[in-house]
């Protein structure tokens, strides 16, 4: 058997995740993600797919993130009809996320054809609610640490990664004709003192390893980002101001409002409301104490005034009225809302009108994709695109660092220590150039492995005649 990976994305960038594996004839898509930031990048999400969608037999799904599942609705559109597999909880999220991807498709068409901005006359949506919803059916949840067997020559096998609710490790036995190769995938790594997820499971053995290098590049010295937060809150409502923290609905929301429940019961930052702008992220919550298993919160969210996800301060805000009319609100507030990179959605529509105020402050809690607005307005940009409108940045900007829900550095080289045996190639994937050849050069250097940083489109065997 010939084994052989072509990779249609997260090659030199941190979004687009999706990796193709071809076993002979067999063709397994690991992720099935959306491109976003740089514009070279979402223009691929347009394009017709690299291979016929209806070639694939079965993707895989390490995580539930959009920039790992957002492109399913278009490749099942294309033609896509075989099973899906992941987590239960990558199951809920991916159906949460992806309705939410093809609500917010429609809307930005509508509301570029209503404004005139769009070069095309009948701007369309990349896909719509109903193209989501025949992912649904497709889906085939499995429980972590459960071998399967998905044909007759391809075992897999979730494994705890932290990261995100239901985020797993992959590890597929393929079985040649003479032989048994194990490849995994790590999905996107957590962090190995998370207060929410356990630290990503260790995995003992890999042929052939793709590993994220998100952060390959960094190392997240700041020892107390919590002080950091505590600290840009309480700034901005000494100068009167309303924080808004731009925050993904799936993870980062759910952390954010732990660190302020615990600032608020530890009287490090004033005891002001908390708003979630962001329905999705209210749905997520729920799945919380759903499945126990995946996370470290259980007693906390049994107990009434320890759930950081229950308690009187925090107000949950679903209809699209409810989320203007916090536009009144001139201080003495947080308001939480998704997206995490300002990509889309409702944080928009909060920078649109606090940008321009110097009391108010924007506090980014997570990575920041080259491309996106919220990296821009990170380096300092003076002015903000959104709505066709060029936005004054004003307010306060805030980053801070530590709250990412990827390993840093020296937590990636923790994890690769954990293998007993050297991967006889290891891709470093999902992580922009710097990040993934820093981390290539330090494991080719200290571990003595075989690293390889692939190009987009880029194709390599993998396995010849096993």
């Amino acid at each position: 058997m010939q084994v052989k990976v072509k990779f249609l994305g997260g090659a030199k960038t941190v979004t687009g995740s999706r990796y193709l594996l071809e076993l002979d004839h067999q063709k397994i898509l690991v992720d099935c993600g959306l491109f976003q930031g740089l514009k070279e990048y979402r223009l691929r999400n347009w394009e017709a797919f690299p291979i016929d969608p209806r070639s694939i037999d079965l993707v895989i799904l390490t995580h539930a993130h959009i920039d790992h599942s957002g492109y399913l609705p278009k490749l099942v559109k294309e033609g896509f009809s075989g099973p899906i597999y992941c987590t239960y909880a990558t199951d809920e999220l991916v159906r949460i996320l992806l309705l939410d991807a093809g609500k917010l498709q429609e809307e930005e068409a509508a509301y570029a054809q209503r404004k005139g901005y769009s070069k095309h006359e009948k701007p369309l949506p990349l896909y719509t609610i109903q193209d989501v919803e025949k992912v649904f059916p497709l889906l085939k949840p499995v429980d972590m640490n459960e071998e399967i067997q998905v044909n007759e020559k391809v075992n897999i096998t979730f494994f705890n990664a932290g990261h995100i609710l239901g985020a797993a490790i992959v590890k597929m036995k393929v079985k040649g004709e003479n032989q048994e190769k194990k490849i995994v995938f790590s999905g996107d790594l957590g962090r190995y003192h998370d207060p929410i997820f356990h630290a990503p499971a260790r995995i003992p053995f890999a042929d052939i390893l793709f590993m994220e290098s998100t952060y390959g590049n960094r190392i997240q010295k700041e020892q107390k980002p919590v002080e950091e937060l505590a600290r840009a809150v309480r700034e901005t409502f000494r100068n009167g101001g309303v924080s808004i923290i731009p925050a993904f609905a799936v993870g980062r929301t759910q952390m954010i409002l732990y660190y302020l429940h615990y600032l608020q019961q530890k009287g490090k930052i004033p005891d002001i409301p908390i708003y979630v702008d962001s329905p999705m992220a209210i749905d997520v919550t729920k799945l919380y104490k759903k499945y126990p298993e995946y996370h470290r919160l259980g007693p906390l969210l049994e107990e009434e005034g320890a759930n950081p996800f229950i308690h009187k301060n925090l107000h949950y805000y679903q209809t699209q009225e409810a989320s203007m009319s916090l536009n009144a609100i001139r201080g003495d507030a947080i308001i939480i809302s998704a997206s995490g990179m300002a990509t889309g959605g409702r944080i928009l529509h909060h920078l649109y009108h606090r940008l321009p105020n110097e009391q108010d402050s924007i506090i980014f809690v997570g990575y920041q994709a080259e491309g996106t607005r919220g990296r821009k307005i990170l380096e300092g940009e003076t002015t903000s695109r959104m709505y066709g409108v060029e936005v004054p940045v004003k307010s306060k900007i805030y980053y801070i660092e530590g709250l990412s829900a990827h390993a840093d550095q020296e937590e990636l080289m923790e994890w690769a220590e954990g293998f007993a045996n050297k991967p006889k190639m290891t891709f470093l994937i999902h992580g922009e150039k710097e990040a993934s050849e820093t981390l290539s050069k330090k494991l080719t250097e200290e571990l003595q492995w075989h690293t390889i940083v692939p190009e987009y489109m880029e194709s390599f065997s993998l396995f010849d005649g096993i």
